[in-house]
């Protein structure tokens, strides 16, 4: 409430010392070569309420009514109509100074208040100059609000996006634990040795996902050591019926990724790949050249169909994450013939 009364008498005051001046304006205008400062300085109170008036009734009834809504036929009209106004009560203004104040001697007139034309000239320049500011002021306050809108616009997408992206990955953690833990209860309930084993690096897996997975990118040495240690889980389920192949290349230290990204791929390699003459082949491999990403990752698999969203993570779940982080950058393909599945994924750019 303070705020706001503060900013009306802020308003008030400048209005007034605005008017103040335009007033010594008129009386510095009609005192040349005229000594009478009396009849100058009436002359000027009478004709400053006729600009006031004409300039209020342009800057807050016919410009926004009818010049920002574009209704400039009626602008037009009605600006005439102010015109024709404003010019009788210049007129009354002329001629009751002449009268009341000089008692019709037209000698004792000063020179600058004779000329109708260039009273009225003064006049609407102050007009004009009033009315172009508040046209000025009126853009800026529209594109200050534009600005604000498309800055809440993008803020709300921006908040949807990081929402839909999170529920993508708590997709993602739940079914990767899921077959975790049930290679470790099959393990446990035969009283395996290795069901230590299998714990230490499940618990190295869940410190990534719990602490690492949630920031916008990892480093993608990163990735690659936690797609290593979810290999490692599987070798230990699979046993002697595995056979793979992870190749990458050398990859600096800075060069991120979005996390989470290639182990759905993976699984889905070792949850629908096929043993074929006793083994599930998988053959993976990462390479990075100049910020440009090549995935690859393919196996055995003797059906059909293409795993889709009801198997699994789904595939259609993958996608529309890659949607979200890499729109228009990226390339995914998949192909499943000659009993091997593959997939193919391409960004054009990591740093994206």
């Amino acid at each position: 409430m303070n705020i706001l009364l503060l900013k009306y008498t802020k308003s008030i005051l400048f209005h007034f010392f605005f008017w103040i001046g335009v007033w010594f304006f008129y009386v510095y205008f009609f005192s040349y070569n005229s000594t009478d400062t009396k009849y100058v300085t009436w002359f000027s109170s009478f004709l400053l309420p006729v600009t006031m008036i004409t300039s209020y009734f342009m800057v807050y009834f016919l410009i926004p009514k009818y010049l920002l809504t574009k209704k400039y036929g009626y602008f037009v009209l009605y600006s005439f109509y102010t015109l024709i106004f404003s010019t009788y009560l210049i007129v009354v203004a002329i001629f009751g100074s002449f009268i009341f104040l000089l008692n019709a001697n037209i000698a004792n007139m000063p020179p600058m208040s004779r000329n109708y034309i260039f009273i009225l000239i003064l006049v609407y320049l102050v007009v004009i100059i009033i009315s172009f500011v508040s046209l000025l002021n009126n853009n800026f306050k529209t594109l200050s609000k534009n600005k604000e809108l498309e800055n809440k616009i993008l803020e709300t997408q921006l908040q949807s996006i990081e929402q839909e992206l999170g529920y993508l990955k708590r997709q993602i953690h739940p079914h990767f634990l899921f077959n975790t833990l049930n290679t470790i209860y099959g393990f446990a309930l035969k009283q395996s040795k290795k069901t230590p084993e299998l714990i230490l690096k499940l618990s190295n897996l869940l410190d990534y996902i719990l602490y690492q997975a949630n920031k916008p990118k990892v480093s993608l040495k990163e990735e690659i050591l936690h797609i290593k240690e979810y290999i490692e889980l599987e070798k230990i389920r699979f046993q002697d019926t595995l056979k793979i192949s992870f190749i990458f290349n050398q990859i600096s230290e800075n060069k991120q990724i979005a996390p989470m990204l290639f182990i759905p791929f993976v699984e889905n390699a070792f949850k629908h790949g096929s043993l074929i003459n006793g083994f599930l082949n998988i053959d993976i491999k990462i390479n990075l050249k100049d910020d440009k990403l090549d995935f690859l990752i393919k196996n055995t698999n003797l059906n059909e169909y293409i795993p889709n969203e009801n198997k699994g993570i789904g595939l259609e779940n993958i996608k529309k994450r890659l949607d979200l982080l890499y729109k228009n950058n990226y390339n995914l393909e998949i192909q499943n013939k000659e009993n091997w599945f593959t997939i193919n994924l391409k960004i054009s750019d990591i740093n994206i």
